[in-house]
């Protein structure tokens, strides 16, 4: 699975309320919530993100709350991918979970310029950046599955439907 877009760079302890503030939490509609993705860090990401972009950051992306609704709301935005130095281990699960994929790479973060375009090979672990090629971790098998399904409650409605139960 390849991801190729455009980069919106960001800094470090970007925490889920600058993800989606919390007064915009009496929805939990996804299209909602786009409209209001990364207000409380940049008012016009919302405006400007485009299908298959890519937010890039520092450290410690995700941290604060454990609330799904950050994830959600980048992901209906048009995020394709998040790449960070490093990510809140309830934040990452929680992307994860909903079919987000979020790759941890001090490396490409330090290559990723705000305009660049980058390309993610999630099955081989490869970040492309300005001609230079970067080794991630590849997804194990199970994470792939529940990526491509779009979010693990579509790959387990999808592993009942095929199930001979």
């Amino acid at each position: 699975m390849t991801i190729k877009g455009k980069v919106h760079k960001y800094g470090a302890n970007i925490d889920t309320d600058a993800i989606i503030p919390a007064r915009h939490l009496n929805t939990s509609d996804p299209l909602e919530l786009a409209k209001y993705c990364l207000e409380g860090l940049d008012k016009d990401f919302a405006k400007k993100v485009e299908p298959g972009d890519i937010v890039v950051a520092e450290e410690n992306f995700g941290c604060g709350s454990s609330r799904e609704h950050a994830p959600v709301s980048l992901k209906a935005a048009g995020v394709a991918a998040v790449i960070a130095s490093s990510f809140a281990r309830i934040f990452y699960r929680n992307a994860i979970n909903i079919g987000l994929p979020v790759i941890a790479s001090p490396e490409a973060v330090l290559a990723i310029k705000g305009s660049s375009q980058v390309e993610i090979d999630l099955e081989k672990g490869l970040i492309n950046v300005e001609g230079k090629s970067i080794k991630t971790r590849p997804f194990p098998e199970f994470v792939l599955k529940i990526i491509e399904a779009g979010g693990l409650m579509n790959l387990t409605k999808e592993m009942v439907k095929n199930s001979k139960l």
